[in-house]
């Protein structure tokens, strides 16, 4: 027996019913029919359920529903689409729809902000690797771009509740059951305000913009194999050798490979890293300080391994290899000591390094927080009583309401009691307090009091006037922190700047007369009590060699007319002392350290008589009031600490073999190491 196809039980099947429903019943049967003539491979078996009820009810609307062509599968198919998608339908009424919403904007965040993994990176000196990919080194610290301005503008505006107060206001005039007023009289003065606040809001970003672009922009000197050229900062790529000059921004954060110093030492001001104004003290890597130049770099084949970006300004991990194209291979550690982190400056000197991290990687950026608007505490403090208004526009709007009484659309009334009695509340008061602003900025930047103030933020600077108190750690945070050795006591006998003199005369006598019987100008005796000017010329001798100041001499080609030979020169910045035997050359000296005290004592050692001439990492040299010269090598150096208060270094004498230790610190510590003093237990009061 042939299989009948589907076309034929469909129609069977549906022709007894066809006579209740009518015209537009057979139509929807034609319509399930007319595909199944064609195609058989959908076939639906004899004994089908859906056919075998051949009532109304089962044959009913809800087939008259389904698309053309359906077979029984395609019936059963297109029922479980339907129930699928009221169940989608249901979970996202539900919770659905916050689950979507937090992807896409966690989705957006990622690909806005496009940062990666930071992970530890091997650089080769001068020769960038192309399967890295590392961040711009340009700067960027705007807080708005060209799509965002507008947006973040108007949403920090009505984050104030005065400025939403009169947008809703504004908004009720559109309604003409509530419109009390002309349209401009509420958008006009809400239009102003929101200009001002955008037009300052542009200026300071405009401001922003140029100075990250003069940052930018900025030139250094880069070495490539070819010879040095000039790029700009923004265009500074890991792996590039940089070198700086004195007093230049450190543009990336670098590992310091080269100085003019022997020693390979050179100092920075770190004072915009991390508030400190003590020079620190950074040490070349000695594989490549013992090079005879820099272009010397580009003829070993050096690497740096750096540990991943972090924030951390005081640690540092890393390895320097260098290798000559055969088999030797040198290996030096790294530490925070060979690093130049960058918007430091370079104090002293001449120094090549190489990039290691530049942009966003770098330690300056990672501990900066993304710009953000700032809030006074006078717009603070008009946002609580601009609330306090509104309360009271409600209390009195109530009043009204209730002397003509609650009957008919009285919310009406209600709402049109406090758009009258908006008034009350000032937006005029807004208004005055921006323009004020930006006046108030203009004129700081413009005080002939207070040269150079560049005003980085127009939204407080009423708050200078609200500053009461000012607490600080030192006294260098607010000056200029240079110091000046006033006053010399030791215990029984005090020198003060009118009395110095005496303490000239008495180095000058104990180096001269030294000097007279050719005996070494130690000092230092073996005699269980010392006469005064012993101590008083060991105490001078202790200041000039107890410390970590390193003496920077430079040749000067011409001397000024009526010096002569050995005559101190003192100004407000440096010491500088002419001693030649030409009148055409002459020496200036002048100090580097990481404690402005430690130059002070140095340069009151030099107006005495005893002048540090010269140091490195091994050795001191010192020059007495005739041009006599003693040399101290180092044997050991205790660098002064947070924990001991108090720093030491053993020295021996060169001539004599004689072996000394210098201690000095603070009172609280050096009080029970030193000899008993009722003058010291009285001004210390310990």
């Amino acid at each position: 027996m042939e299989d009948l196809p589907s076309l034929s039980l469909s129609s069977l099947s549906r022709g007894g019913n066809m006579g209740s429903r009518g015209r537009g019943r057979g139509r929807a049967l034609h319509r399930y029919t007319s595909l199944d003539s064609h195609d058989t491979s959908d076939e639906v078996p004899l004994m089908s359920p859906v056919h075998v009820g051949g009532g109304e009810e089962s044959s009913g609307e809800e087939e008259e529903d389904l698309p053309e062509g359906s077979s029984g599968t395609g019936r059963r198919r297109w029922q479980q689409r339907i129930r699928t998608q009221s169940g989608l339908i249901s979970w996202f009424f539900d919770q659905g729809w916050q689950l979507l919403l937090s992807n896409f904007f966690t989705t957006v965040m990622k690909a806005c902000s496009c940062r990666r993994a930071l992970k530890s990176r091997s650089i080769s000196l001068g020769h960038p690797d192309m399967r890295q990919q590392f961040p711009s080194n340009r700067i960027c610290n705007q807080k708005f771009n060209v799509v965002t301005f507008l947006p973040l503008v108007l949403f920090q505006q009505f984050r104030f509740f005065l400025n939403l107060y009169f947008l809703v206001i504004a908004l009720t005039q559109f309604i003409p059951t509530l419109r009390i007023g002309f349209l401009y009289t509420y958008w006009g003065p809400l239009g102003f305000v929101l200009a001002v606040t955008t037009i300052r809001e542009l200026l300071d970003d405009f401001k922003r913009f140029l100075r990250d672009m003069e940052v930018n922009n900025q030139r250094f000197t880069k070495l490539t194999a070819k010879g040095p050229i000039s790029v700009k900062s923004k265009d500074i790529q890991v792996s590039d050798i940089i070198v700086l000059d004195k007093d230049q921004r450190i543009p990336a954060d670098m590992v310091l490979l080269k100085t003019t110093e022997k020693n390979g030492s050179c100092f920075v001001r770190t004072d915009q890293l991390d508030g400190e104004t003590d020079w620190k003290l950074r040490m070349a890597v000695p594989s490549t300080q013992a090079l005879p130049s820099d272009q010397s770099l580009f003829n070993v084949r050096g690497s740096v391994f750096a540990e991943k970006p972090k924030k951390d300004i005081y640690h540092f991990i890393g390895r320097f290899t260098m290798s000559d194209g055969r088999e030797n291979t040198k290996e030096d550690p790294l530490s925070v000591d060979n690093t130049m982190w960058a918007n430091t400056v370079l104090a002293s000197g001449t120094a090549t390094g190489v990039v290691v991290y530049t942009g966003r990687e770098t330690r300056s950026s990672m501990n900066t927080s993304s710009p953000r608007s700032k809030i006074g505490l006078v717009d603070l403090e008009i946002n609580r009583l601009t609330k306090l208004l509104f309360l009271a526009t409600i209390l009195f709007s109530l009043i009204l309401l209730s002397l003509k009484g609650f009957t008919g659309v009285w919310f009406i009334y209600f709402i049109r009691y406090i758009i009258l009695f908006s008034y009350i509340i000032p937006i005029s008061l807004r208004v005055n307090l921006d323009m004020g602003k930006m006046v108030y900025s203009w004129m700081i930047q413009r005080d002939r009091a207070i040269p150079g103030t560049v005003v980085r933020s127009s939204t407080i600077p009423e708050e200078l006037g609200r500053v009461e108190y000012l607490l600080t750690d030192k006294t260098g945070t607010l000056t200029q922190n240079e110091m000046v050795f006033r006053k010399l006591h030791m215990g029984s006998v005090s020198f003060s700047q009118d009395s110095m003199t005496e303490v000239t005369a008495a180095v000058r006598q104990a180096f001269l007369s030294d000097s007279d019987q050719k005996q070494p100008s130690s000092l230092t005796s073996s005699r269980p009590r010392r006469s005064q000017r012993e101590q008083l010329v060991e105490c001078v001798k202790a200041l000039a060699l107890c410390h970590n100041v390193t003496p920077v001499v430079e040749e000067v080609e011409e001397r000024e007319e009526g010096e002569e030979e050995g005559e101190v020169k003192m100004d407000d910045e440096e010491v500088v002392i002419f001693h030649s035997n030409t009148a055409s050359t002459s020496r200036k000296i002048s100090y580097q350290a990481s404690s402005p005290d430690e130059i002070a004592l140095v340069k009151w050692t030099e107006s005495v008589g005893l002048t540090l001439i010269d140091r490195d990492l091994s050795s001191m040299t010192t020059e007495g009031p005739g041009g006599e010269r003693d040399i101290y090598h180092i044997l050991q150096l205790f660098p002064f600490t947070s924990e001991r208060k108090r720093m030491g270094v053993i020295l021996r004498h060169k001539g004599s073999g004689e072996i000394t230790f210098y201690m000095k610190g603070a009172d609280a510590v050096m009080t029970s190491i030193v000899h008993y003093s009722d003058w010291l237990d009285e001004e210390v009061n310990v």
